[in-house]
């Protein structure tokens, strides 16, 4: 697999280091592809290797009482365990394919060693870390502060601008997504989520099926989303 087969989602990893600096990363690690339900990373382990995903997706939990809630979804061209190469210890979340994955596995030290020698990967690999922090900062504060129709459209607008598929109507989200996993991404208990939906297909927002969401109306799923996020 070549660095002209992938197309990498914006704003990810890959997407921001240049075609040089992506070639020499990738080629330090093995890539091999996944099944679904593979898991990549498992919570409290401790192992220090860096998984860059290639192609698919996958989903990112943490146990609760026993029970994965879904904390992220990452896509091609976003690191997943770079925390525990760098800072060492237990890997803080389970990493798990979410259809069939391509994904190249880089040894901690090779990874951290590669960094010392890049200044601007180091300096992105950084950033990243700074990204996903704020924005689990934001949802957090969305808890408690807006209704769950508006966290929904916050969330579903961010999953669609990076991994929407145009289809007749609209975009289809290209991960798929029970009830359950929407709820504990925005914090919410399942009936809630329904009725958030629910008021969301009401608006011509979007429409869903099993494990299926096609946003119908982007710029205006947007246009809530971004509303509500006004001061």
């Amino acid at each position: 697999m070549t660095d002209a087969d992938s197309v990498w989602a914006p704003g990810s990893f890959l997407s921001l280091i240049s075609a040089e600096e992506r070639g020499q990363l990738l080629a330090l690690g093995t890539t091999r592809p996944l099944p679904a339900g593979r898991q990549m990373l498992v919570e409290g382990r401790v192992d220090a290797f860096v998984e860059v995903i290639r192609q698919g997706h996958v989903k990112v939990t943490t146990s609760v009482r026993g029970m994965p809630q879904l904390l992220a979804i990452r896509l091609p061209g976003d690191l997943v365990g770079e925390l525990a190469a760098v800072t060492g210890g237990g890997r803080s979340a389970t990493v798990t394919a979410g259809g069939e994955v391509v994904s190249t596995v880089i040894q901690g030290p090779d990874f951290t060693d590669f960094l010392s020698r890049n200044p601007h990967v180091a300096a992105q690999v950084t950033a990243t870390v700074g990204r996903r922090l704020r924005w689990a900062n934001e949802r957090r504060s969305g808890f408690a502060t807006f209704p769950v129709h508006v966290r929904l459209a916050r969330v579903l607008s961010e999953i669609a601008a990076s991994c929407g598929e145009a289809v007749g109507d609209g975009l289809l989200i290209g991960v798929e997504l029970s009830q359950f996993e929407l709820a504990t991404l925005v914090g919410a208990r399942e009936d809630t989520v329904q009725r958030g939906l629910r008021a969301l297909r009401h608006r011509n927002l979007l429409r869903t099926g099993y494990k299926r969401i096609v946003v119908t109306d982007e710029p205006g799923l947007r246009a809530l989303a971004d509303e509500a996020a006004r001061p």
